[in-house]
Order: structure tokens, then C-alpha cells, then sequence
């Protein structure tokens, strides 16, 4: 496993196993076949409604808790300052732990904007060292600016969408500048299309992969932290089987030349969801 150091030195690996859209009760289940395949790496949210779940294989893992790194999400309609405080208890409850690795704002809801108070509430939870990192999820350059302005922590993350039809070349640079660890979600573009792209295909012929390889080892040679999702045995070991070879300059290249701006998911300057 690769690993990122982030900015506050808290180490985090490059490649973690996300369970969105996992129900609960498969949780268990999907979390122990990736620790049994090597992810050390847990991505959940609030939201996702699966916490308790997760929670359960990790004390059922026999792992150490410091092998982990676990991250969960504040969801949207808990962005007032003690309703933040209360959110990340319930998700430390439901998650059977002391402390988690990553504390994420999944969005920053500028419609409500109250982001900046959420984000005052996340640094006094790190400040007790129950999260020993906090980020953001899914900020443009306009509200992570506002975060640098107005607080006094930087983000140690930002979770975006991104994947090679959606580069967020603007992002990254954002991101590079200072110093907050780009982590993409849905790094295989869900699934919509995007694999069977021929330009990902031949690449993978090339290399006896698959697409969904090579798009991964373009996220870590990019730089990226990825959290692949799959409930299926076989695709979670391969997910993380993507250490063993290396993209060239021009395969990189032909890569970086699929970007056409293409969303999957919603565009966090107008998202304002609350449900």
C-alpha cells in the first residue's frame, strides 16, 4: 500500500474501500472481504446509513485499531454548530469508536451557508483529538477559499468527484497550492460508461489489466487518494491489485486527454439538498 501524508502529518492510505450505497446489513460483510483483501481504509457518511455496520466488521476484524484509518461524513442538514457537535457523537456511536481518522463536511451547501460555522464545530472536535484529521468533501475553490479565510485550519482533504472524463485539473492545482490531499469519489466514473472508453480499453490490453486497473493507477500516479466501491469479492481484490505495474508518460497523457468536464453527480456550487 502507498501511502499520503497529510498536512497536519497524519498518514492516510492512497488506496481506501468506500460503501456508498451499501445497505447496512451487507456492510459487514462487504467491509471484512476488504480487510481480508488488504484495505486498511474504510469511506463512509451519515448519509449513507451504514455506519453501524461498518462498525461492526471493525470490531469483528481482530484488527488493530490504529491499522485503520476510518473516515464518515457531517451531513448536510447538521451544519449549525451544536448539531454538528451531536452528529459526530451519534456517528463515533454507531461506528462502536474513540476517535475516527477523517472527519469530512460532505457538502458545503452554499444556498444555506453555514459551512463555515459547520467547519468551526469540526476544529474543536480535532482540537479534542476525536478526529485526528478534518476535510472537506465536494468545496469548490470558492468555499474552501472562504475556509482559508475565515478559520484557521486548512482543510487536510478535499473529496471530489473525479475521474479521467471529469479531471478537475483546476481542483488539484487548488488543492496542490495549498497543501489539502485531493481524494477522488467515484473514480471509475459509476460505472456509466467510462470503462468501456476504447482509449482505457487498449491501455489495458497493453498491460493484461483491466480498465478499472488502469484508471486506478492513473489516480495514484496522479497523485490522488482513491476510494473504489464494489460489494463483489473478486472486483474488491482487483480494486486494490494495482501496485504491480506503472503507466508511461504517453499512456498518462492519453489518459489526462479524456477530460470533457462530464458529471455524474450533482455540481457542489448549486447542491442544497437537505433529505
Amino acid at each position: 500500500m502507498q501511502n499520503i501524508t497529510l498536512n497536519n502529518g497524519v498518514v492516510m492510505p492512497q488506496v481506501g474501500f468506500g460503501v456508498w450505497q451499501v445497505p447496512d446489513d451487507e456492510a459487514h460483510a462487504a467491509v471484512t472481504e476488504a480487510f481480508n483483501a488488504g484495505y486498511r481504509s474504510i469511506d463512509t457518511a451519515r448519509i449513507y446509513e451504514n455506519e453501524e455496520g461498518v462498525g461492526r466488521a471493525i470490531a469483528d476484524s481482530g484488527l488493530p485499531r490504529e491499522e485503520l484509518f476510518i473516515t464518515t461524513k457531517l451531513w448536510n442538514t447538521d451544519h449549525a454548530r451544536d448539531d454538528a457537535l451531536r452528529a459526530f457523537d451519534a456517528s463515533l456511536s454507531r461506528l462502536g469508536l474513540d476517535y475516527v481518522d477523517l472527519y469530512l463536511m460532505h457538502w458545503p451547501m452554499p444556498g444555506v451557508d453555514k459551512y463555515v460555522e459547520a467547519w468551526q464545530a469540526m476544529e474543536e472536535i480535532h482540537a479534542d483529538g476525536r478526529a485526528k484529521a478534518i476535510g472537506a468533501s465536494n468545496f469548490t475553490v470558492e468555499t474552501l477559499t472562504r475556509l482559508l479565510e475565515e478559520t484557521g485550519t486548512v482543510p487536510a482533504v478535499n473529496q471530489i468527484e473525479l475521474h479521467p472524463y471529469l479531471a478537475q485539473k483546476e481542483m488539484r492545482a487548488f488543492h496542490a497550492e495549498h497543501g489539502i490531499a485531493t481524494e477522488a469519489w467515484s473514480p471509475l466514473g459509476q460505472g456509466k460508461g467510462l470503462l468501456d472508453d476504447p482509449a482505457l480499453t487498449a491501455i489495458a490490453e497493453k498491460h493484461g489489466r483491466s480498465p478499472a486497473q488502469v484508471v486506478l493507477r492513473w489516480h495514484l500516479q496522479s497523485g490522488n487518494i482513491v476510494i473504489p466501491k464494489s460489494v463483489t469479492p473478486a472486483r474488491i481484490k482487483e480494486n486494490l491489485d494495482v501496485f504491480g505495474f506503472e503507466l508511461d508518460a504517453a499512456e498518462m497523457g492519453r489518459i489526462d486527454a479524456l477530460d470533457k468536464g462530464k458529471r455524474f453527480g450533482p455540481d457542489p456550487a448549486t447542491f442544497n439538498w437537505m433529505g
